[in-house]
């Protein structure tokens, strides 16, 4: 790859660094993150390292530590490349790499440890922030431009990446930008790619319109949201044919001016309801369609791709998210279709149960304790989406605990930009207060995540909102 094919040219000599060091390998070990930007992040590394020639395997972890990492080196891979996560470890990695078990190879862009390695490529390293302009899958894809070889073209995999970085919640309304952007760009000239300005509600490829407009959290509506006879009165009011053959019709199978209609009549609807005028401007954004895949299906849409993905994972089947990300539209999208649906399912309980039990204020932070009430692999997603619900203050940040088993509890965190602008960083406080009580954690500055000891809640707690109460009054 020239360095001008480079779509983050900043990354550049890292990324041939890295790419090198994989091609003299025998054999390598990807070992990658189970979310979305995880899967995504693997299956762009894998699609890569196949088309030049270098065999082999992917392993999945929900988190990097000190046992995985050995479970790994037990492998006896040469070579590991890990994607969407490793910098925050390389203080472990480093200590197996000195001993010879292996070579590290890292494409991430988490906060990295106070420790380095030959061959790591993050954009934080290069002052590009890693929780917004550039994700995990983003990473691998910079990587998988240099493993290209001479007539090689990897731009197509710059779908999957959009997928990670959307996955990764790294889009704004005015859509992806940094070095995101110049991914959108290479994967718009494949071909593979349509950025466009639309309605920003999730579920444009396979929601009813009732259900869309019903279901739309981020800009409550009175008398649409959360209202299905107010979403079908306010449709059938509109001079737009939303029902065909008696049933109703879906945002993908609008023509441009029956969209705009619809859209005009939302925001008209908005403004009478004094919904104020910033979270009105949040319904139109940027939307990212993959022009491979079949209309009005999941993967069609980033956004419901990225949740399908997530789906699989959650449910330690990620080997399904893998194998649809790698092109299995057979028994494997079927599967994950029906991961999917128990998902939302649980997602829905789960937050019909913080709404119930409430949360608990300290004077910087509020917090839940959900027991084995609420799977540990999804109370991060739980979380966030009671950060914008009733349920929650968005002027503190939250935390969620589960039980993860008899000796540790799983601890998500959640902010917001405005907090973020002010100073908050839930990565550091994740890291700080954890290890604090014999934990590790780590994330981004607006989501971050750990592992304790069940009896060390408390005291987590304690260093938790004493860590936040200092970033947010410097």
């Amino acid at each position: 790859m020239a360095a001008a094919d480079n779509p983050v040219p900043d990354l550049g000599d890292r990324a041939r660094a890295c790419a090198g060091r994989l091609r003299e390998a025998d054999r390598v070990l990807l070992a990658s993150h189970i979310d979305a930007d995880g899967l995504t992040s693997a299956a762009v590394a894998s699609s890569a390292l196949a088309r030049a020639g270098i065999d082999h395997e992917v392993v999945f972890e929900k988190q990097l530590d000190a046992e995985s990492i050995a479970r790994i080196a037990a492998r006896e891979f040469e070579v590991v490349l890990f994607t969407d996560f490793g910098s925050g470890q390389l203080d472990v990695i480093a200590d197996h790499e000195a001993r010879g078990d292996f070579v590290p190879v890292v494409a991430d862009h988490h906060r990295p440890a106070d420790a380095d390695t030959a061959f790591h490529l993050n954009p934080l390293l290069e002052g590009i922030d890693g929780a917004s302009e550039l994700s995990g899958a983003g990473a691998s894809y910079v990587l998988a431009r240099a493993l290209e070889d001479p007539d090689g073209d990897n731009r197509d995999l710059a779908a999957l990446a959009v997928v990670g970085a959307v996955g990764d919640m790294q889009n704004g309304g005015g859509g992806l930008d940094g070095a995101n952007a110049a991914i959108v760009a290479d994967g718009v000239d494949a071909g593979v790619l349509e950025e466009r300005t639309d309605l920003d509600l999730y579920g444009r490829q396979t929601r009813p319109l009732p259900k869309l407009l019903e279901y739309a959290s981020d800009v409550r509506i009175p008398g649409i949201s959360n209202d299905e006879a107010g979403a079908i009165g306010f449709l059938r009011d509109l001079d737009v044919d939303v029902k065909r053959d008696g049933e109703w019709r879906r945002w993908v199978d609008l023509a441009d001016a029956e969209r705009r209609t619809l859209v005009s009549a939302l925001i008209r609807r908005a403004v009478a309801s004094g919904v104020p005028a910033d979270r009105i401007e949040t319904l139109v954004g940027t939307s990212y369609t993959l022009l491979d895949e079949e209309s009005g299906t999941e993967l069609r849409d980033v956004s419901e791709f990225s949740t399908l993905l997530n789906a699989t994972a959650r449910y330690e089947r990620a080997d399904v998210g893998l194998a649809v990300c790698l092109g299995d539209r057979d028994a494997a999208l079927a599967e994950a279709r029906r991961l999917l649906r128990n998902h939302r399912r649980n997602l829905s309980e789960g937050l019909q149960w913080v709404k119930t039990e409430g949360v608990t204020h300290e004077e910087h932070l509020q917090w839940f304790d959900a027991g084995s009430r609420i799977r540990e692999t999804i109370v991060g997603i739980v979380a966030g989406m009671a950060a914008g619900s009733p349920a929650v203050d968005r002027s503190k940040p939250v935390i969620a605990f589960a039980e993860k088993n008899d000796a540790e509890l799983k601890v998500s965190s959640r902010g917001t930009g405005r907090l973020v602008r002010q100073g908050l960083d839930l990565s550091a406080v994740m890291r700080e207060a954890s290890r604090s009580v014999g934990g590790d954690g780590g994330g981004h500055d607006v989501a971050a995540g750990a592992t304790i000891p069940i009896d060390e809640r408390d005291a987590f707690l304690t260093a938790a909102d004493a860590l936040v109460g200092e970033q947010l009054s410097s």
